[in-house]
């Protein structure tokens, strides 16, 4: 049994669909920002030490599982941006009149750009509390030979292209996936939507029978 046909809208919206899609692509640009803040405030930094030897030579290492939070600060970045990218899609879909193709295309330009906005201010704000390690300027010697170092946690799994690309737009196709979940379970083809299109159905067997000759 299916439930309830969608109401269709009775008259037409007051914004046009090309400025809903603008709208919604620059609405999420704040939300990108507040990501990146809260990201800087919850990733965890990066111990390490610079070592001199007797011969010299400077050696550099992580203290303990330090080294681990370079995956943890960049998983952190990704599944903030997906939990975003979902709350969206949601909010994209509940505005009812504007359903459709467009839509989501709006919907992922915006996660691309709220995520790019994220990454920025996330990168910014973490290296203006930890600064950058110069590991060569390490102020050790034989009387020193240890320093110890903190480093601002990536945004990044790695600085190929492919990574970051992935890291940008990862979250516009968890968004995509969360919008055709009801998109799927809406027996209307105008999903409800403005215009709204009659259904056509093609005649049963039965009817075209008992039809007189």
């Amino acid at each position: 049994m299916t439930g309830p046909a969608a109401p269709r809208p009775s008259s037409a919206p007051r914004r046009s669909r090309r400025r809903a899609i603008v709208a919604i692509a620059a609405g999420l640009l704040p939300a990108g920002v507040l990501v990146g803040a809260l990201w800087a405030w919850l990733a965890p930094p990066i111990h390490g030490v610079v070592a001199l030897t007797h011969d010299g030579e400077r050696l550099h290492d992580y203290l303990g599982g330090e080294s681990d939070h370079f995956f943890v600060a960049a998983f952190l970045m990704l599944g903030l941006l997906n939990v975003v990218a979902a709350v969206a899609a949601v909010l994209a879909w509940q505005w009812r009149p504007h359903r459709g193709p467009g839509m989501v295309a709006g919907l992922c330009t915006g996660v691309v750009i709220a995520a790019a906005a994220a990454v920025g201010v996330g990168v910014l704000l973490v290296h203006l509390r930890y600064g950058a390690v110069d590991f060569a300027a390490a102020p050790v010697s034989h009387d020193h030979p240890l320093y110890y170092v903190t480093e601002a946690p990536p945004v990044f799994f790695g600085r190929s292209r492919w990574q970051i690309a992935c890291t940008l737009l990862l979250p516009a196709a968890t968004a995509a996936l969360v919008y055709a979940v009801p998109v799927a379970a809406t027996a209307r083809d105008d999903l409800g939507g403005y215009p709204a299109v009659e259904p056509t159905y093609p005649p049963t067997a039965g009817a075209s029978s008992s039809a007189p000759s």
